[in-house]
Formats: C-alpha cells, structure tokens, sequence
C-alpha cells in the first residue's frame, strides 16, 4: 500500500469507518485484479477511458470506493440496471446511478458484494479500453 494510501486511512477519524476500509480495499483489489489506489478522496482500482458524443474524453475509475462521513460510497460504473438479483440479496444499503451506500460492511452479504464488483469490472473492461492505475 502507497504512503499517502496509508496516509490517507489513517486520517479516517472512526475507528470502524477505517477498519471497513481497509477490508474493502482487500476485497476490491481481489475482485477487481487491479491494487488501490487513492484519487483525490476517493479509493480506486483500475481506469477506464471514455469518449462523450460531445467529444469531451477522459479518465476515471473503473470501481472504488470513498469512505465519507455517513456511509462508504462503493462506486460500480455501470450502475445497478443487471444487478437488481444482487441488491435485492445484499442487506442494509441504497443506490443512486452509480454509487451503492453502505453504513458498514457489517450491514450487507460479503460475498453478494463481491459478486457485484467482480461483474462490473468484467463489464467495463468489455466497454471501454482500462488499464491499472
């Protein structure tokens, strides 16, 4: 793990916010095949490149994760349209285009989340050109 990773985790004020944290990270770099790393406030695994019809490209995450203040947001790029099964199997969380909530990992099924990153990734990797980090 990069210094200003660590850094960064360590600055994480809640004890149980860090420890989720860090276990997210171990799950997401298994899942997704690519190791974290930090992006402003926001833990990231792998990049994608993308061309808007407008002609504005760029670069950004394929999965990752931002601990914030009132929930991990678990970013899955393609959003949750294939993954309704998943989340109805997942526990406690909420969703918005792209970004699943969690209060705590405590709160969800593990293994349904890893399902759910592990076919994301798969996904973007066979829409856009991704490359590690």
């Amino acid at each position: 793990m990069k210094k200003d990773l660590r850094e960064f985790l360590a600055g994480i004020e809640n004890e149980a916010k860090r420890n989720d944290s860090k276990a997210l990270i171990k799950i997401m770099e298994e899942e997704s095949g690519y190791k974290a790393a930090l992006r402003g406030q926001i833990i990231g695994f792998g990049i994608y490149h993308y061309v808007y019809e407008s002609g504005r490209e760029g670069d950004f995450i394929i999965t990752g994760f931002s601990p914030r203040q009132k929930s991990l947001s678990v970013y899955i790029m393609p959003g949750f349209s294939k993954y309704q099964k998943e989340l109805d199997k997942l526990g406690k969380h909420k969703t918005a285009k792209s970004c699943l909530y969690i209060n705590k990992l405590a709160d969800i099924d593990e293994q349904v989340l890893r399902k759910i990153i592990r076919s994301s990734v798969i996904e973007m990797k066979k829409k856009y050109e991704c490359r590690a980090s």
